[in-house]
């Protein structure tokens, strides 16, 4: 007999407070829930065993990743149709009691879905030690720039930016590679950069901004990265570009640097893996590492007010230690540290379009990625762009690109009297 989806349906409607907002249809062949509703796959009554010991978004996660459940079509189409269905109807997940669990697993014991916890996916973070200690940062650094640098050369675009780009242009042919180009002048353009003028790149990841400033704006670029396998990249792509004049890369903690008097910071997607309380201290550095006058950029990623950061998924497979906090507590923590904001500009419906960049290229060389790391860490890529695209796209997180300067003891800025002025036409072509 066929009927582990019906046997399922009144379960999960409890459990989620609601209607179902999917057809779910599992590995017998019955169906229930809307028809016209995203198709939820569960290919093995190992999707229910994960839920049962592992109830909420990381067993989820961990069901997908696994292939043990699956979404119909564009996964990003699935989850947002799921989602707008739980907020249209209002639903509210009541809190699951022991009496509801026990009918769930009478309910799974029907369907032969009881049996003992499910192994894990491969690819879980396993840190140890304080949370963002110098060991736990570089450990969580490198779980999420641990794929080999060939998986980021098929993601990414040529300059290897791993981070929001900046669109210009809707034009069919312009696409990842100029727009993340875009971006690097934006920063360099925001920083004031001239030759000779010292930028001190805090979490350089591969290299692009560094690479782009020195041999676009030839400035003396210190990068600096916790990963060895970073640090080694950026230092074979300075040889191979002859920049080792106007390039030093650095493996430190941003806690360790020292000196100071840079004309410019940037710190790009590196202070969401800062925790609460140790961000007043990065402030402090991008602070005490400028000279009087210098100025500071800092591109990060923010939540909405009253929402969660990051999330179990996100911090168990992708980036541990994640933190993010909505914009104006960041802008509040760089102003303590003595810095003066003079802008702060939001570039959420950029992201949404470089997730999409990404998307792309995953899904098009989709059995390259799944030879070069595996078809779990393949889904799950798959189901971090897709939930990223999706939390950015309604404003559940965004991602601004904010400009501080350090005043002088008198309080002057350096800063021209109106925006129009403060980003100088770069001194050179572009090579």
């Amino acid at each position: 007999m066929s009927d582990a989806a019906p046997t399922l349906a009144p379960i999960a409607e409890r459990l989620l407070g609601g209607p179902l907002p999917v057809r779910l249809c599992a590995w017998d062949g019955s169906e229930a829930g809307p028809p016209d509703a995203p198709r939820v796959v569960l290919r093995s009554p190992r999707a229910v065993r994960r839920l049962l010991w592992q109830p909420g978004e990381l067993g989820l996660a961990e069901a997908y990743i696994s292939g043990d459940l699956d979404v119909e079509g564009d996964l990003t189409d699935g989850l947002r149709a799921v989602w707008n269905a739980l907020r249209e109807r209002s639903v509210t997940p009541p809190r699951v009691t022991l009496a509801a669990r026990a009918r769930a697993a009478a309910g799974a014991a029907r369907i032969g879905a009881i049996g003992p916890p499910p192994a894990a996916p491969g690819g879980r973070a396993r840190l140890g030690g304080a949370p963002y200690s110098r060991t736990r940062s570089r450990a969580a650094i490198s779980h999420h720039h641990a794929f080999l640098s060939e998986f980021y050369e098929r993601l990414l675009d040529p300059s290897m930016a791993y981070s929001c780009a900046y669109w210009t242009s809707h034009d069919p042919s312009y696409g990842l590679a100029d727009a993340q180009r875009d971006k690097l002048e934006v920063i360099c353009r925001k920083l004031a950069l001239v030759p000779g003028a010292r930028l001190l790149d805090i979490g350089c990841g591969w290299g692009a901004l560094a690479l782009y400033a020195a041999d676009h704006h030839k400035a003396q670029v210190t990068a600096v990265t916790l990963v060895p396998e970073e640090r080694d990249f950026v230092r074979e792509r300075v040889d191979e570009l002859g920049l080792g004049q106007f390039v030093e890369v650095v493996l430190s903690d941003y806690r360790d640097l020292e000196g100071g008097q840079y004309e410019a910071v940037a710190c790009v997607e590196m202070g969401e893996h800062v925790g609460h309380d140790q961000y007043p201290r990065l402030a402090r550095t991008l602070h005490g590492m400028l000279r009087p006058g210098g100025r500071a950029l800092v591109q990060q990623m923010s939540r909405a007010a009253g929402t969660p950061g990051g999330g179990a998924f996100i911090e168990t497979y992708v980036a541990p230690d994640l933190h993010m906090r909505p914009l104006g507590d960041t802008i509040g923590l760089l102003e303590a540290a003595g810095l003066e904001v003079r802008t702060s500009e939001s570039l959420r419906e950029h992201y949404v379009r470089t997730v999409g960049a990404w998307r792309e290229a995953l899904e098009a060389q989709w059995d390259d990625f799944c030879l070069l790391a595996g078809d779990h860490t393949a889904r799950m890529w798959r189901l971090y762009l897709a939930g990223g695209a999706l939390a950015f796209e309604e404003r559940r997180m965004g991602i601004d690109q904010i400009l501080a300067v350090r005043p002088t003891a008198r309080g002057v800025s350096g800063m021209p009297d109106t925006p129009a002025d403060w980003y100088p036409a770069p001194a050179l072509e572009a090579a």
